[in-house]
């Protein structure tokens, strides 16, 4: 009788737990004939026929949306969310049967050659189910998917792994010495030894088991280093912080490889593991699904901007004149540099989608001989920016190269400022600080072909052949030259004249390859130091006073949410916008030629006035480049070519864009009817110059 008690409640347990388990793979088989997983797993074993029978292991990759798992079957999302290893080995045995069943192939023998792969692609919004990349400690947390966002700093070259292998006993007699019994694949958070090394023994008879080579399955394997978005704050402009960042490790698998760039930011849903290599534990993030991510940001116009837009609707060149003109006001008095200003708002709206590789650049080179200002100037406008990093002479601008840390012995790819500003600004400061190397890899590394080449050679880093690798940069510059600093090299003369203007020790070819060059002079021979001491004066005197009541109701915050608003503005082109550059473009091609050294006007000289009248649009507030657009973009262009290559027929003044201060409404009247005849005389040129202009400008 105690026999039996015991008997009948473990074979009614055994035979619920044998129906939950069967329900479990009911509920996974309508699963993956609802989404197409079945056909799925048809189509993999017909191009897996194709290869010959010597592979041990087999992989099949699901995507998984939990939603839906869900709503078909709770207690299977469950196990998916928190158990994956165990939905692993349900989808598996699923796989098996299908394919027994069915006879889809041959060479699959036992359970253990099926590796199954499920890719969640989302998880629930809840707090649980993320992990911030900036809280510590990270322990042994169940190993669970979790979701993380963060940016990239690093990563390898794609190298192999091991998926799966085949061991067979070394005991002749033994039934493991043939067949498909000790089968090893691949797990979350497991080295490349926890797979396949010497030690390992039989089952069945505790003999050693030696390894088929033959039969062995390699996968692609990429590891990127990812940080918290926050941790970019150390190298822009914002305050020291007492906050520590670390990178996370993640490990990219087979088509997962190559989804990720350096300096972008994603989302990754992944398993948390700790990687034990002895004697250090690491920890590390096994990923299975990665998209590109944005940050949610309140794109919001302030009410005193929008006061300022409804109020300058007379003119289309108010708004962005009075905006310019007040920006900055915390370091820079109202006035001083309004030209510069406006480059640089008009770069940072320009800062556009990182996803658009063909997206044209605003690179800002400011001629002065007062870099303090300027220096002041550009430091807060790449606090304004969608993501702005400052660079240090001595620093790494583009990539650096080291070995990999996680025995891989690959080299591990760690970007520079320049990368790590992508989609924002990348603040260069002062040239002449620059070592001569430093500028030349400038220009032939990122101005001109806006891309990035990293070698790696092939002995240092375990490899036979040496690789080139090309990152694509897609930043804006900003950078200054000092004119009245005196050349390095004693032998040759203290500046070097570039069109009309000094450029101090600066390379030409350097300077040239910026495609908005604005200099920044004295209007009326005023030197700025003294609007400057004043404003020095009255702030350490009054501080937290508004010390310009018409400027200062424009906060720093206000044009934070301004210019974010502004980048995110979608803009076409009109036509009389569109016809008026090309025939600005195609006037100056003519003009500016000689039989022997061609055109000094650039190809790129086309993007780059398209990029400067869809950025004034979208400083304007405006979804349509307007022709008055497009007259800006003009004038900003030719005084820039006119620094480098001196006048041509469009003979304009130096400060045409802002012909007066701006302290009134008349002023700015008398603005619009000087820029209106600057509109006239452009017009003008294009038709004199321009091949078959006549067709769409008259002489009127």
């Amino acid at each position: 009788m105690p026999v039996r008690a015991v008997t009948r409640p473990i074979t009614g347990c055994l035979t619920l737990i044998m129906e939950d388990i069967l329900s479990l793979k009911e509920a996974v088989v309508s699963y993956l004939d609802r989404t197409g997983g079945l056909q799925q797993l048809i189509e993999d074993c017909k191009s897996f026929k194709e290869l010959l029978p010597s592979d041990a292991v087999y992989r099949f990759s699901f995507l998984v949306s939990p939603t839906d798992l869900i709503e078909l079957d709770a207690r299977l999302g469950d196990i998916v969310l928190h158990e994956p290893l165990k939905a692993r080995a349900l989808f598996r045995s699923v796989c098996f049967l299908s394919i027994k069943t069915l006879s889809l192939m041959d060479q699959i023998h036992t359970e253990s050659q099926v590796n199954v792969v499920l890719k969640v692609t989302h998880l629930p919004p809840f707090p649980s189910y993320h992990l911030s990349l900036c809280e510590f400690p990270r322990g042994y947390g169940p190993m669970r998917p979790m979701a993380m966002e963060g940016l990239v700093i690093a990563m390898t070259r794609v190298t192999k792994y091991t998926q799966g292998a085949r061991f067979l006993c070394s005991n002749e007699h033994c039934l493991c010495a043939e067949g498909f019994h000790h089968v090893r694949v691949h797990a979350p958070g497991a080295t490349e030894t926890a797979t396949v090394r010497s030690g390992f023994t039989c089952l069945l008879c505790s003999s050693p088991l030696k390894e088929d080579v033959k039969s062995r399955v390699l996968g692609d394997k990429q590891l990127v280093e990812l940080i918290h978005a926050d941790a970019l704050d150390v190298l822009g402009v914002h305050p020291p912080s007492s906050l520590r960042y670390q990178s996370v490790t993640l490990f990219l698998r087979d088509e997962l490889c190559n989804a990720m760039r350096i300096g972008r930011l994603y989302r990754v849903v992944g398993i948390p593991a700790p990687v034990h290599q002895w004697p250090a534990v690491t920890w590390s993030v096994e990923a299975s699904s990665v998209q590109p991510w944005t940050p949610e940001n309140s794109c919001q116009v302030s009410r005193n901007f929008q006061a300022l837009f409804a109020s300058m609707t007379a003119s289309p060149w108010r708004f962005s004149a009075v905006v310019a003109n007040s920006f900055a006001s915390q370091v820079v008095p109202p006035g001083v540099y309004t030209t510069l200003k406006l480059g640089l708002l008009l770069s940072l709206v320009q800062s556009a989608d990182v996803e658009q590789d063909a997206r044209t650049c605003l690179d800002v080179l400011a001629l002065t001989t007062d870099t303090l200002i300027v220096d002041r100037l550009m430091t807060y406008g790449l606090a304004l920016a969608a993501r702005g990093v400052r660079h240090h002479p001595t620093g790494e601008l583009f990539a650096s190269l080291s070995k990999d840390e996680h025995a891989v012995g690959t080299a591990n790819i760690h970007a520079g400022a320049a990368l790590l500003a992508t989609g924002g600004v990348c603040l260069l400061g002062d040239l002449s600080l620059y070592k001569r190397d430093k500028l030349d890899a400038l220009q032939s590394g990122s101005l001109e072909s806006r891309a990035v080449s990293v070698f790696i050679p092939g002995k240092k880093y375990g490899d036979d052949a040496d690789q080139q690798l090309s990152l694509p940069l897609q930043c804006n510059f900003w950078a200054m030259a000092d004119t009245a600093a005196p050349s390095k090299k004693p032998t040759k003369t203290d500046t070097v004249t570039l069109g009309t203007v000094d450029i101090g020790s600066v390379p030409s070819q350097v300077v040239e390859t910026f495609g908005l060059m604005i200099q920044c002079r004295d209007r009326g021979g005023d030197q700025v130091s003294l609007p400057m001491t004043v404003h020095t004066l009255r702030r350490a005197i009054q501080p937290g006073e508004p010390l310009y009541p018409a400027c200062m109701q424009f906060t720093t915050q206000d044009y934070k949410e301004f210019l974010a608003f502004a980048r995110g503005l979608q803009v076409e082109m009109s036509p009389e916008a569109e016809k008026m550059i090309h025939g600005y473009y195609m006037a100056s091609r003519r003009v500016r030629s000689d039989a022997t050294q061609g055109s000094s006007v650039s190809v790129a000289s086309i993007k780059l006035l398209i990029a400067l009248a869809e950025a004034h649009s979208k400083l304007s507030l405006r979804n349509q480049v307007l022709e008055e657009d497009a007259v800006i973009a003009v004038l900003l262009c030719e005084n820039s070519i006119t620094l480098k290559h001196g006048v041509s027929a469009l003979v304009i003044p130096p400060d045409a864009v802002f012909p007066c201060d701006l302290h009134d409404l008349e002023a700015l009247r008398q603005r619009d009817e000087a820029l209106e005849a600057l509109h006239q005389q452009i017009l003008q040129f294009v038709f004199a110059y321009a091949p078959g202009a006549a067709s769409y400008i008259t002489e009127e």
